[in-house]
């Protein structure tokens, strides 16, 4: 079973963050991360959807809190000025044809 961890960002500057997060991933394939999905909210463009899947549900809690870490330091909070996240797992998908 699939988990995602679905990040809600809001951000000083999405270009500069982008650059940070494109720095971390080798950090993201050492923890689990399969595949990830970006997103920016229409009308509002520092706001930025991340979904981060992981194979199971330990992984993305493992990772979760490992991000933790990293958004503590004053370089991620000099880019990052809100920060939410929650785990959901995969219960159906259906690719179109």
């Amino acid at each position: 079973m699939t988990t995602t961890l679905h990040i809600d960002n809001t951000v000083r500057d999405y270009d500069t963050w982008k650059a940070a997060f494109d720095r971390y991933e080798r950090f993201r394939a050492d923890h689990g991360v399969r595949t990830y999905r970006i997103g920016r909210v229409d009308g509002e463009p520092v706001r930025v959807l991340i979904d981060l899947d992981f194979d199971d549900r330990a992984a993305a809690e493992a990772f979760r809190t490992a991000l933790a870490a990293v958004l503590a330091t004053p370089r991620s909070r000099a880019v990052v000025i809100s920060h939410e996240s929650w785990l959901a797992d995969l219960v159906e998908e259906r690719v179109s044809a």
